[in-house]
């Protein structure tokens, strides 16, 4: 197939931006790309590519934007149930840690999530990546954490391995068993660090390599916060992991700055996420290593919190810098990449172009996938967005709506969304 008449062929090839670099689209003017088996072939001028391939089965793109596939690599993407009465409650003056500490907050989301079955749970999940999909996101990170004890945590994962053979919506899956301290471990935090460290990983990777040992093993990820796992539970945690041989993730400095940034780069993780009181001592490290910062901007719009995470200073330290929805039900119930983009201009004080390159190319470094997806190159997945614009400055200039046409996933168009 080859696409063709685009007003902006957004390709964002060279790979991951850092720093200063970030927002380097690689605008092809009146662009075409030739996709065949799935895979991009060949970009070029519109004319040139017709001329080249004369009967090549076509889609005309109407002078409308055409880019990579968004990638958001930090969603909470399978729960069961609601928290609406908990936005009432913060409305109230309650605060988020508040909640959590009152039995409400992710407590409540787990109660909810052990007691549906896989069909509701599945039913649930599955309507929110139709969502995402529909908004543009071709790939998603999607992480466990709302069982919190292995039966529950490997039910979540199950829906996600079922939700990405599914389709279309790729899915790379996350466990965040380390997420909060289960209800039943109330004042036990190192008691349930241990049956982490010693058991659930473990199980983990059996069950991996017993069911879908052609697939690489999922991340795992710690919530290192005041009230979930401290530095040192946050460090025993991944380190046992890493000899286990996951790849790591971290949460960290959403609310306080406990030193997991700077632990998550030692220990090699591909990403920190939320890095909000982030230390500057800790970004000029970051900004050294090969471990990505993912911002999440919706989460302190969700709260109503002033802070977020300082971009400006993290892209000055030449920090590789990505975005992504949050998606959860507690505070960022949002499944719109765009409308990230659109907060992440006004807060974070990106341009239209950094936050593209930051749901794409940048997004697809956070998950380890940037050497297939995440921009538009010969030989990657054939992952595309044909907009409704010409012009892709108003993924970020509007927001509220949505201005993806059609979704190209591995060279399959769904256009009726």
């Amino acid at each position: 197939m080859l696409i063709h008449s685009a007003s902006q062929l957004i390709t964002l090839s060279g790979g991951p931006q850092r720093g200063r670099e970030l927002g380097r689209l690689g605008i092809i003017p009146n662009g075409a790309v030739l996709i065949r088996d799935g895979l991009i072939v060949e970009l070029g001028h519109t004319l040139e590519l017709l001329n080249k391939y004369p009967d090549e089965e076509r889609l005309d793109a109407e002078n409308k934007a055409v880019l990579p596939g968004f990638v958001d690599p930090h969603t909470h993407l399978v729960w069961a149930g609601d928290r609406a009465a908990e936005f009432e409650m913060r409305l109230q003056g309650k605060t988020y840690m508040e909640i959590m500490a009152a039995g409400g907050g992710i407590a409540s989301t787990v109660r909810e999530t052990r007691t549906a079955d896989h069909e509701a749970l599945l039913q649930q999940t599955r309507e929110r990546a139709r969502r995402m999909f529909a908004h543009g996101t071709t790939t998603a990170e999607a992480k466990t954490g709302y069982g919190l004890e292995i039966n529950s945590e490997l039910a979540q994962m199950k829906v996600l391995q079922q939700l990405d053979r599914e389709g279309p919506l790729e899915v790379a899956p996350t466990f965040l068993a380390a997420h909060a301290v289960p209800p039943e471990y109330a004042g036990r935090a190192e008691e349930y660090t241990s049956l982490v460290c010693e058991s659930m990983l473990s199980a983990l990777k059996d069950c991996w390599t017993a069911k879908a040992k052609e697939t690489a093993l999922p991340f795992v990820d710690v919530f290192c916060e005041k009230g979930a796992f401290n530095l040192e539970q946050t460090r025993r945690i991944l380190t046992k992991a890493k000899e286990l041989g996951f790849p790591l993730k971290a949460h960290v400095d959403e609310f306080e700055n406990l030193g997991g940034a700077a632990l998550a780069c030692d220990l090699g993780a591909v990403s920190v996420d939320h890095a909000v009181k982030t230390s500057s001592d800790e970004i000029v490290k970051l900004g050294k290593s090969n471990t990505a910062v993912v911002s999440l901007p919706c989460t302190p719009f969700g709260l109503a919190e002033a802070q977020y995470t300082p971009a400006r200073d993290m892209l000055a330290a030449d920090v590789l810098l990505a975005l992504a929805t949050d998606l959860n039900p507690g505070t960022a119930w949002c499944e719109s990449l765009q409308f990230v983009m659109a907060l992440a201009c006004r807060y974070l004080k990106l341009t239209p172009a950094q936050a593209l390159a930051a749901v794409t190319i940048n997004a697809a470094y956070a998950i380890g996938r940037h050497d297939r997806i995440g921009s538009l190159e010969p030989g990657k997945q054939a992952d595309l967005l044909i907009l409704t614009v010409e012009d892709y400055r108003h993924l970020a200039y509007r927001f509220g709506g949505n201005l993806v046409g059609a979704v190209i996933k591995k060279g399959t168009v769904y256009s009726d969304l």
